[in-house]
């Protein structure tokens, strides 16, 4: 099973579709839909590609990544840069959505 999100409690069970929390009675989805929006406001789910839409600099790196560079197969992940990925050239990158959209 899966620990609580409102408690970590680790003893849940299911009700119906959803999961409850024993301890706290928190009650949530089974599969909620993970997405994050794009600069456009598109919904971006883990294995997307994208376009970066303005020219990017990169710490530690002499070049920028390009405004139209196309990144294939993101991972959705929380936090500021909550897109990670691998550039071919840059190697594995953490991105911002604001600075991408839906390819």
């Amino acid at each position: 099973m899966v620990n609580c999100p409102s408690c970590g409690f680790e003893y849940t069970y299911e009700e119906n579709d959803m999961l409850v929390c024993s301890a706290c009675q928190y009650q949530w989805e089974k599969n909620p839909e993970v997405f994050i929006l794009d600069s456009n406001n598109n919904k971006l789910f883990d294995g997307d590609s994208v376009i970066i839409i303005k020219d990017l600099k990169v710490s530690g790196a002499s070049n920028n990544l390009k405004q139209g560079t196309k990144v294939d197969n993101i991972k959705i992940q929380e936090g500021d840069h909550n897109i990670a990925c691998r550039i071919p050239g840059f190697g594995n990158m953490n991105l911002k959505s604001a600075f991408v959209k839906k390819a």
